[in-house]
């Protein structure tokens, strides 16, 4: 029979964390204090502290508005949907906001439920027809507090027709200014170039956002889309500014994702926005309704991510 196993002995036995030795230092360390978490536990997608962000303050009238931009020359980096769905997390806090489809695609409209098929007046009469007023194009969201004034296909003629025109750049915000008064934002959602439209809304903007896809490409293009903001803000508009840069279409779980955010945070500073738009299906799925996440989804990690943004740009431009 072979002999049976020894038990160790305590002595035999090295404990990799030993406790302290008894005596006046064992009892000193057992009274501090646990020690604070790590900071990284604290840390956003951005590598930043997560603020305490306020709910925006209440508001008992309505204007003047802040005209903000959403802009980005490169498509499909998330302008239609950041665009409908801070103007709703905007409208869930009493902010009385209006959307402007500035892309003859039309997706913000389509977005909304509309079609672009059906519709008598669009922007585009309200840019070339000077007897059509903003009041006659303007049409309800289906969101309380949110109205739009929709675009479709006919707005890719604009651009030929601009051309010709008295100081053609400021022609969205000539038409624009009677809303000003009767609005606290107006987001534009601006189409995937730097042409003749986007200088337009540029132009009529107080502010601009700039949604950028957490994607190598994304990242190269936002250099040019600087240079052209530097130009109008020097040439046509001097009070522009950019009010946010937003990581959309993020992934934490790629290190692509997390080194895009990292480069974005370190070319503009305190001009990303702490909050992160994170990849979700519920995105897709409100569109097909035709309604803002915050509605379709209220409870989903999208809609929470508006509504924190909404917080942020409050915070950032409106309450200031």
């Amino acid at each position: 029979m072979p002999p049976r196993a020894r038990i160790p002995e305590k002595s035999d036995v090295t404990d990799p964390l030993p406790f302290p030795a008894e005596g006046p230092t064992a009892t000193t360390v057992a009274e501090e204090p646990a020690p604070a978490a790590p900071a990284e536990a604290r840390l956003g997608p951005t590598g930043r502290p997560m603020p305490e962000l306020p709910d925006p303050r209440p508001v008992t009238e309505h204007g003047p508005a802040r005209v903000i931009s959403m802009c980005n020359q490169k498509g499909g980096v998330g302008k239609t949907t950041t665009t409908i769905n801070l103007g709703a997390a905007l409208a869930e806090f009493g902010r009385k906001v209006l959307l402007v489809d500035f892309d003859p695609q039309g997706s913000l409209s389509v977005g909304l439920g509309l079609n672009p098929h059906e519709m008598e007046l669009t922007v585009y009469n309200l840019l070339l027809e000077r007897d059509v007023r903003i009041d006659d194009v303007v049409v309800p969201s289906g969101v309380p507090g949110m109205d739009l004034l929709p675009s479709n296909i006919d707005l890719s003629a604009a651009e030929v027709q601009l051309v010709h025109e008295v100081a053609r750049e400021q022609t969205l915000q000539r038409v624009l200014a009677p809303a000003i008064e009767h609005y606290d934002v107006i987001l534009i959602d601006c189409q995937p170039s730097l042409g003749l439209l986007t200088v337009n809304a540029l132009t009529a903007s107080d502010g601009v956002i700039v949604p950028l896809e957490c994607e190598y490409f994304a990242l190269r293009g936002v250099a040019l889309l600087k240079n052209t903001i530097d130009k109008v803000q020097e040439r046509l508009n001097p009070k522009l500014e950019i009010d946010g840069v937003l990581g959309t279409m993020y992934d934490g779980r790629t290190l692509h994702g997390r080194e895009v955010l990292e480069r974005l945070v370190q070319a503009w500073g305190d001009k990303v926005f702490h909050t992160v738009i994170r990849r979700t299906v519920k995105f897709s799925d409100s569109t097909v309704a035709g309604e803002p996440i915050t509605s379709y989804a209220s409870g989903s990690s999208g809609a929470e991510a508006y509504r924190q943004l909404a917080k942020e740009v409050a915070l950032r431009c409106l309450d200031a």
